[in-house]
């Protein structure tokens, strides 16, 4: 006989004689928050260690090794420039500045004896050539001084944008935003008489309050203020490129291309400093040139010859090219090789999220220009 389905109440465990947990092993949930870790660090004796070797996925690191170890990798770094790292700090004393100053004085002392001379003399020939001649002597030396001022001023306008761009970077590095914000003022500062740039200096200043992150300013005097006045230097760029090139092609003597690349070249730095607001003198544009030379110089972009045209340009259209065209070519790429260094140099702001220009760009429009000179002179 079966029982019948009966419900039973489960007797609870008697929890009277349980003792109940210790307050102190109790420990209450805490809410997030943000920690500083490198600040609290030191403060409360954390100790922060690195994964060991072993901890890295073998796969991923012989995939990273091999890929960075490529012909095609290589070449690409070597042919690509490297944007112009700022100055580190040299020594002050240095043999050849002594010699050119101890000239220098020199020189003064000797025109000083002379000009005092020959105001002497004409003093004691007829009284008034002796004042017309110190009057002179006058405008001479408020000249000397005028220029010489101008240029003082010209270099510390370049010093200014050589630390503007290095204060920039690392308010990009750093995304400090009171660095940015001084950064953007005193570029805004630079550009106030480029009629180019007033929507962008009205723009930033629109925006200066309402951007709170350090590398957004950047990227915005970046795009408002620099990115019309880099299709103005890309401009001329160009023009002087093609002028190379063309010279080059027609010209007969070697004399004649040697001179006219080298006046091109510092006619072209010279511009693209004013065009930035260096605005330097005699003075300034040899410390452009020099550091152009230098920035080239480390790059290893001066190189040229038969081979490179090659490269370039490919064995085809090279085979169609005369040898005065290939060298009009080699020329112009140099040119603009020289104005896309002397842009690194001159920019305020060095190149981040806008695009640098390539040299690619500027050798298909050489090409294309000898190629039609090339053409005409066949068909003549």
């Amino acid at each position: 006989m079966s029982r019948k389905p009966r419900a039973f109440s489960v007797a609870q465990k008697d929890t009277a004689n349980q003792k109940p947990a210790p307050a102190a092993k109790a420990q209450a949930r805490r809410k997030p928050r943000a920690v500083d870790m490198p600040a609290k660090a030191g403060a409360k004796g954390i100790r922060i260690t690195t994964l060991p070797e072993e901890a890295v996925d073998p796969v991923y690191a012989e995939l990273a090794k091999a890929s960075a170890e490529t012909p095609e990798i290589r070449d690409l770094q070597k042919l690509e420039p490297e944007p112009a790292s700022p100055a580190g700090k040299r020594s002050g004393f240095s043999w050849g500045k002594l010699a050119f100053s101890a000239l220098s004085l020199l020189a003064g002392l000797a025109l000083s004896m002379w000009l005092d001379g020959l105001v002497r003399d004409l003093f004691a020939h007829n009284t008034w050539l002796g004042y017309a001649a110190l009057g002179l002597t006058a405008l001479f030396v408020l000249a000397v001084v005028a220029i010489a001022l101008r240029e003082i001023r010209a270099l510390w306008r370049l010093r200014t944008i050589d630390g503007l761009r290095q204060e920039a970077e690392t308010a990009r590095n750093g995304n400090n935003l009171k660095l940015a914000r001084q950064v953007s003022r005193e570029v805004s500062s630079l550009l106030a008489d480029r009629p180019e740039t007033a929507r962008g200096r009205a723009s930033l200043a629109t925006h200066d309050g309402e951007v709170m992150d350090g590398r957004d300013i950047i990227g915005l005097i970046e795009r408002d203020l620099l990115v019309p006045m880099d299709k103005t230097a890309r401009a001329m760029i160009m023009g002087s490129a093609k002028r190379v090139s063309v010279v080059t092609a027609v010209s007969p003597r070697a004399l004649i291309d040697v001179g006219f690349v080298l006046f091109e070249n510092a006619r072209l730095i010279r511009r693209i400093g004013e065009h930035y607001g260096g605005k330097p003198g005699f003075l300034g544009s040899a410390r452009l040139v020099r550091q152009v030379i230098f920035h080239l110089g480390a790059t290893g972009a001066i190189a040229v010859g038969d081979g490179l045209v090659q490269q370039l340009i490919g064995h085809g259209l090279a085979a169609k090219l005369s040898a005065r065209l290939g060298e009009g070519v080699v020329n112009g790429l140099l040119t603009a090789r020289i104005g896309l260094a002397a842009m690194d140099i001159c920019r305020p702001v060095a190149f981040g999220e806008t695009k640098r220009p390539k040299l690619s760009e500027f050798m298909s429009e050489i090409v294309k220009l000898q190629g039609s000179d090339a053409s005409g002179k066949a068909d003549d």
